[in-house]
């Protein structure tokens, strides 16, 4: 028997590991259930507590989802279900007095929030996903193959080969050694600079 898919009812986002004791989030969501999204989301504006920004960003979730995969407005909708469920609890310690320890439990929390439309009306199915257009292959016609380079050779009759063989001799380089370098001549010594002499003057007498 084929099975009959019952008709959609409310649209639900979820935060999973959220890092916020599950008793902390509760009292938040207990404050929005049954209450239209605009309202529910001026009272999480409002809200002084920290859990409350973790339950905006799922409501706000949940409201994107039924605009964007439903075709809904978000304002029309209301909170049906909010729920605060246990989620692993990070073990830590801390150092006390004469050597102990004290333990340190970091509690986390999936928090889940469903939408709904009133009067229990059916939400429309998803949009289908739209399948981008695969292209048509290329005719292989309508592009020439290049033909490798090896094959190209193989082609050219043994005669060519040996012809352009002939024409083209191999040169051979020689190694050009380098002249030596001439001696270096012996540097001219240099002449020994003229002492100087101190002269003295006569000291003429005057007449």
């Amino acid at each position: 028997m084929a099975a009959v898919e019952e008709p959609r009812t409310h649209v639900r986002a979820e935060a999973r590991y959220v890092r916020t004791a599950p008793r902390k989030a509760q009292l938040v969501t207990e404050q929005i259930r049954g209450r239209s999204v605009p309202e529910a989301r001026t009272i999480l504006a409002f809200m002084t507590r920290d859990a409350a920004r973790d339950v905006e960003r799922v409501l706000s979730s949940a409201v994107a989802n039924a605009e964007a995969n439903h075709n809904l407005d978000g304002d029309e909708l209301y909170v049906s279900i909010a729920t605060v469920g246990a989620g692993p609890t990070l073990k830590r310690w801390r150092a006390r007095a004469r050597g102990r320890v004290a333990r340190i439990k970091k509690r986390t929390c999936h928090i889940t929030i469903a939408l709904a439309l009133p009067e229990g009306g059916v939400i429309p199915a998803p949009r289908p996903v739209p399948t981008p257009a695969l292209e048509p292959p290329a005719d292989e016609e309508a592009k020439p193959k290049r033909a490798p380079a090896r094959k190209k050779a193989e082609e050219k009759p043994a005669d060519e080969a040996a012809l352009a063989a002939e024409e083209k001799p191999k040169t051979t380089r020689k190694r050009t050694t380098k002249p030596k370098a001439d001696e270096p001549k012996a540097e001219a010594k240099a002449k020994p600079k003229p002492k100087r002499t101190a002269t003295r003057k006569k000291k003429t007498e005057e007449s």
